[in-house]
């Protein structure tokens, strides 16, 4: 039989091992994060990375304390089915950078925390009741899309100031470009230009676009960034430079496929800090009560080597303003 002072040894010794051992299960908990991505991945590979760069800082690697669920996408009809496949594998949050992606992970779950990473209008798409305080499920930061477009409008037509029409190329399955366009009319109409607007909602939309833009003689054509607009990037440079029209786009990829020139954000470094929120989430901070943060760093990139391809002379003081000027 055991003795009583052996067994409260015994016993002591099992309580003190208790904690150390709750310990370590709490610190085998891999996280799950779900991401929803229109692909092909290879589009958007240094945002990915950039995310990953963010979470490494934060202490979360993969394969140790995460683990990120990828779902790519061929089109925007697959997102719904894909978000839903998420929310069954019960992900601990899901990052849906773009309002494209958003939608269809807001309408699969209420429950799991939505992040973002670079949405142009949270709130005119619904998405978030405000930014200091989103109020759902969803939150995290804003490119401001729809606020500087009136500036790379400005800039457009300092590089075509003779024309008085202007086309816009827009995607009709991005939820926030509805608001957006508003402030593409709003800026057409205080430069005193025509706007030809037309909507190409996929890749093999846009042969019919700029033949479209061409017929109807547009000096130069405004891009809305939208997910197509950054996986079709080549393509896009191809065809405004068949059509010679001069292309104000949304993203630097564009510019760097071979597109004239971008103003927008720096969603590389949105990608990294969208890790941030992650980071809160996982640790047990509600999504509602998470303010949206908004872009801090903006680029514009000019392409000399398209502008002479044009025959474009870009201005000088267009030039000094520039924060990168490929050759």
């Amino acid at each position: 039989m055991m003795r009583r002072r052996e067994f409260i040894t015994l016993l002591s010794g099992a309580a003190a091992a208790w904690p150390l051992a709750a310990r370590a299960q709490q610190q085998a908990k891999v996280a799950r994060i779900g991401y929803l991505g229109l692909g092909p991945a290879s589009a958007t590979s240094s945002r990915v990375e950039a995310l990953r760069a963010g979470l490494r800082d934060l202490g979360w690697v993969e394969g140790k304390n995460i683990v990120i669920e990828f779902r790519w996408a061929d089109g925007v009809q697959q997102l719904p089915e894909l978000a839903a496949e998420l929310v069954r594998m019960n992900v601990d949050v899901i990052f849906a950078p773009t309002s494209t992606m958003v939608e269809p992970a807001r309408q699969a779950t209420k429950t799991i925390p939505i992040v973002f990473s670079n949405h142009a209008d949270p709130i005119g798409s619904g998405h978030v009741a405000s930014l200091p305080r989103p109020g759902g499920n969803i939150t995290g930061l804003t490119d401001q899309t729809s606020d500087i477009d009136t500036k790379a409008m400005e800039m457009l037509k300092e590089v075509v100031p003779q024309a008085t029409r202007i086309g816009v190329l827009w995607n009709p399955t991005t939820p926030s470009q509805v608001p957006g366009l508003q402030a593409v009319k709003t800026a057409g109409e205080r430069l005193a230009l025509t706007l030809h607007i037309v909507p190409a909602a996929a890749a093999d939309d846009f042969d019919a676009a700029f033949a479209s833009m061409a017929r109807e003689n547009v000096g130069g054509v405004f891009v809305v960034p939208a997910p197509v607009t950054i996986t079709q990037r080549a393509r896009l440079a191809e065809l405004a430079l068949k059509h010679r029209l001069p292309a104000m786009f949304g993203s630097k990829e564009n510019v760097e496929a071979g597109g004239l020139m971008s103003y927008a954000a720096d969603r590389i470094d949105l990608a990294r800090r969208a890790a941030l929120y992650i980071d809160k989430i996982l640790k047990g901070a509600n999504p509602a009560g998470l303010p949206v943060e908004q872009a801090s760093k903006f680029q514009l990139v000019i392409n000399l080597k398209t502008a002479k391809a044009l025959g474009l002379e870009i201005p000088p003081t267009l030039l000094a303003r520039a924060d990168e000027v490929i050759e």
